[in-house]
């Protein structure tokens, strides 16, 4: 598992431009272009379990989804951040990636250090230092296993 990390006011320009807004919209249109301002090695080398650590108003800008599209496409296992802007926080909701807030994380990252995310405990561990967090509300939970709000909402339905 590797870290990406970036720092604060990272916009959803950044995250996916707006420039393929209105020619993107399945994930493998939206992958090559995935913070290819920012980072352009990110889209190639980001893998299934990784983990993105930013600052404070993290997702801030535009109500697009693909910046979430492509970062839950590409198997972002979760994103640390300081704080995230509300339009972004809602759209991860939805698309079932889960976003948690640990700013003493992120302030103890290096890189290269080892990193072991517990969700469900509400633990992140790097090197020796182990940091928590709040715990992610079990509907969160079950809405990220689930895929998304819409998968989620259609298996409580089913089971109904």
């Amino acid at each position: 598992m590797k870290v990406w990390k970036y720092g604060d006011d990272i916009n959803t320009d950044m995250l996916f431009p707006g420039k393929y807004t209105y020619s993107c919209s399945t994930p493998e249109e939206i992958r090559p272009h995935l913070l290819e301002d920012l980072d352009p090695d990110f889209s190639g080398a980001v893998q299934e379990g990784d983990l993105l650590f930013a600052g404070k108003n993290f997702g801030c800008g535009s109500s697009r989804e693909q910046p979430v599209l492509g970062l839950k496409d590409v198997g972002i296992k979760a994103i640390v951040a300081r704080s995230y802007a509300r339009i972004f926080y809602r759209a991860a909701i939805n698309q079932g990636l889960l976003l948690i807030q640990c700013s003493e994380a992120i302030d103890a990252f290096k890189e290269g250090d080892a990193v072991n995310l517990d969700i469900e405990g509400g633990t992140i561990s790097i090197g020796e230092s182990t940091f928590s967090f709040p715990k992610l509300p079990p509907q969160i939970l079950e809405i990220s296993k689930a895929g998304g709000l819409l998968q989620y909402t259609r298996e409580k339905l089913r089971n109904a």
